[in-house]
């Protein structure tokens, strides 16, 4: 009976102090712990397929992004902030991309940069608008994207119309095109730049001698560049990414086919030198960018591109610069706001001024980046070649 009694005792005594220390550490003057925040940023890009390169690269921009967001230890409100990407991979194709985007809103991502193609940011855009959660695509260039009335749809780059009217007025008035000739893919990124190009070699005064169609895993084009082939024009416009560009450029090659080959940004990357072999040539290929920097721009997207080299030891592909940056525009709109709430901040989002590795970022009422920047490029001696950054 004594030891029950002790025993009983020794338990009451240990409760006592636990309690005790309990109320100590909770006691008035005393910090509290930091309460943090869990941030879910969302990206979405191919990482698989054709155009894999493309999602690859922009997802380490953005993966990039949220590890300086949380090594720099920044709040939101009075909460610690802890940023988390996760990544999901479209394969460049629309169903797969709805499926994604889905995925994503399942998780309450806070927001989301992607998707890459146009393709798949089209149906996703519903998907997230509907869920009420901001999207910032870094490269999709439909301009159907950002005219579907969704207010939290925002894109970072120059969309087809004036990338397809800059080739378009550049073939005739700089390379002296007086007939053309227009191949596209059938996408909603390739279609929709050919259309645009189509209409604006047109009205610069080219004569438009074919519209021909392939598909964006097609790989054998003498069929239609024979067709183009005995028309004679001075340049052939492909809407479409390298993935086929290059290959189409080979047969261009052995069917001895002067013309010059114009795309837009999916021709304007180190993959298309690769796929291009000894067909590229110097002066053969010209392509437009999406996208650019220039004067006090330029020290900044240079600070990008070594830090990027310098973690995944291989040179920038082409988006990365933006996915990165829309990952810090939504971490300053989530400050600037207080909140990470998708509701809360948007209108922050809405009026953002930033400064980053792809320039000065602010958006029109439509979601479209103001003054967005192009850069021509050709190739010589294997390497792609900077013409101009036009606005």
């Amino acid at each position: 009976m004594r030891t029950e009694i002790k025993l009983i005792a020794l338990a009451a005594s240990v409760a006592l102090a636990a309690c005790g220390k309990k109320e100590e550490a909770q006691a008035p003057g005393a910090a509290p712990a930091a309460e943090q925040l869990v941030v879910k940023i969302g990206h979405v890009g191919p990482t698989s397929g054709p155009v894999a390169h493309f999602g690859q690269d922009t997802e380490n921009g953005a993966r990039l992004a949220v590890e300086e967001l949380n090594a720099a230890g920044i709040k939101i409100g009075d909460k610690s902030a802890k940023f988390e990407l996760l990544a999901e991979d479209d394969a460049a194709d629309p169903k797969q991309g709805a499926a994604a985007a889905q995925k994503l809103v399942d998780a309450k991502i806070n927001g989301v940069v992607g998707h890459v193609t146009s393709g798949t940011t089209l149906p996703a855009s519903k998907i997230y608008n509907d869920a009420g959660i901001p999207q910032i695509t870094p490269s999709s260039t439909n301009p159907k994207i950002t005219r579907q009335g969704y207010a939290g749809v925002f894109r970072l780059v120059a969309d087809d119309t004036q990338q397809g009217g800059a080739m378009g007025r550049y073939s005739v008035e700089t390379l002296k095109a007086k007939t053309v000739a227009v191949i596209d893919d059938r996408s909603a990124y390739g279609q929709g730049l050919a259309d645009e190009f189509e209409k604006a070699a047109a009205a610069a005064g080219a004569q438009v001698l074919a519209h021909e169609f392939t598909n964006d895993k097609a790989t054998d084009f003498k069929a239609i560049l024979t067709t183009i082939k005995a028309k004679k024009p001075d340049v052939i416009f492909f809407g479409g990414m390298d993935s086929v560009g290059g290959p189409m450029l080979r047969q261009m090659k052995q069917l001895g086919i002067p013309a010059k080959l114009v795309g837009g940004d999916g021709l304007c990357t180190a993959q298309m030198i690769q796929l291009s072999a000894e067909a590229l040539g110097d002066d053969r290929v010209y392509c437009v960018e999406a996208g650019g920097v220039d004067g006090d721009e330029v020290s900044g997207n240079e600070k990008f591109r070594a830090a990027f080299k310098d973690k995944y030891k291989v040179e920038v592909q082409a988006y990365s610069p933006y996915a990165y940056d829309g990952v810090k525009l939504l971490a300053q709109a989530m400050q600037a706001a207080g909140s990470a709430e998708p509701a809360k901040y948007l209108p922050e989002l809405k009026k953002i001024q930033y400064q980053g590795a792809s320039g000065k970022v602010e958006f029109d009422e439509k979601g479209d980046r103001k003054n967005a920047a192009l850069t021509l490029y050709t190739f010589r001696n294997g390497a792609r070649a900077q013409l101009a950054v036009i606005r």
